[in-house]
């Protein structure tokens, strides 16, 4: 209501302005005369357009509604047509928006577990390795160097100790603590289990070697001795593992065993034992890779394929499996 009495008084002034032309009076007072009132005029048309503006377009304050007001003062009727032109069509017009289809669909079914990944991350530990090769910048490499958190650690070990020369000391010495940091926990737990060992019953003994065992291999699975050192960790996994299946230990301890005599190329006694950890209750699955790791080792060429393809159908078509099905079937 209030912007139609706005839009009145702006034309009945506008009108007065241009009839204050044709008065009989001096020009200065002709002039002064259209000046005020064209002047009110536009400050009334201002008022009633900004009004019926949208909240948005409203702000900001003064610059919006001096910028209606500009163009219905400066520019003579053309301005204050313009303006009623511009707004109204608007407002009272707007455009016409598509109306969206939207299509009704049912949840979907989620599967029961987690799908298998049947393909590699993009960047994994050979593009870790090559931005630790060639990236300029210290702190990528030393992203990537971090990055190496998330991966299991026989996939780290490597990478970390590629950065071990990288020519950036923050780089040397972030692979570093983290090499070291790795290799004290496990002899944390080596020095703990040691330390409980004299006190200890049979069966607990028997427990406190299958661990020992574990943790010596876990040393020479991530690639943390090397040389002499580790050919005293795995005799020393070796010594434990019989230990602890003398004890009575059996079904994972005895996989772990042949699996650290097949590292230690002890082929005769790795059979042994990868045979009686299939006889247990242990899933043959487990055991039949190790089986033609030691049938390959053994020069048993002829084995591989038959143990590769009684490994379960989805195992089969899974890296790295997937490959040496393939290759040797």
């Amino acid at each position: 209501m209030i912007s139609k009495w706005l839009f009145s008084g702006a034309l009945l002034l506008e009108a007065g302005s241009w009839a204050s032309l044709w008065m009989v009076a001096p020009q200065w007072q002709q002039f002064l005369a259209f000046t005020l009132s064209h002047g009110l005029a536009s400050a009334l048309l201002c008022a009633a357009v900004w009004r019926l503006l949208p909240a948005r377009y409203r702000a900001p304050l003064p610059w919006s509604p001096l910028f209606i007001f500009s163009l219905a003062f400066f520019v003579p009727v053309l301005g204050t047509l313009g303006v009623v032109a511009a707004i109204f069509p608007a407002l009272y017009l707007p455009r016409k928006r598509d109306k969206q289809a939207w299509q009704a669909v049912g949840i979907p079914t989620l599967p029961f577990r987690a799908q298998v990944q049947l393909h590699s991350p993009t960047f994994a530990d050979a593009g870790l390795q090559d931005v630790l090769r060639h990236a300029p910048d210290p702190d990528q490499r030393l992203a990537g160097l971090l990055a190496t958190r998330r991966m299991p650690g026989r996939d780290a070990v490597p990478i970390l100790k590629l950065a071990l020369g990288d020519p950036s000391d923050d780089v040397r010495l972030l692979a570093y603590s983290m090499l070291d940091k790795q290799e004290n926990d496990i002899n944390l737990r080596i020095q703990l289990a040691l330390a409980q060992l004299p006190s200890a019953n049979a069966q607990a003994a028997g427990a406190l070697h299958a661990t020992l065992a574990r943790w010596y291999w876990e040393l020479a699975y991530l690639g943390l001795a090397q040389g002499s050192v580790l050919e005293h960790v795995l005799n020393q996994a070796s010594e434990h593992a019989e230990q602890g299946l003398l004890a009575g230990k059996g079904g994972e301890l005895l996989l772990l065993a042949g699996r650290i005599a097949l590292e230690r190329g002890d082929i005769p006694r790795a059979e042994v034992l990868l045979n009686q950890a299939r006889a247990s209750d242990m899933d043959e699955a487990q055991v039949l890779p190790f089986c033609a790791e030691l049938a390959f080792e053994a020069r048993r060429y002829h084995e591989i394929g038959g143990l590769l393809a009684r490994l379960p159908e989805d195992m089969r078509q899974r890296p790295p499996f997937a490959a040496l099905v393939r290759s040797w079937t």
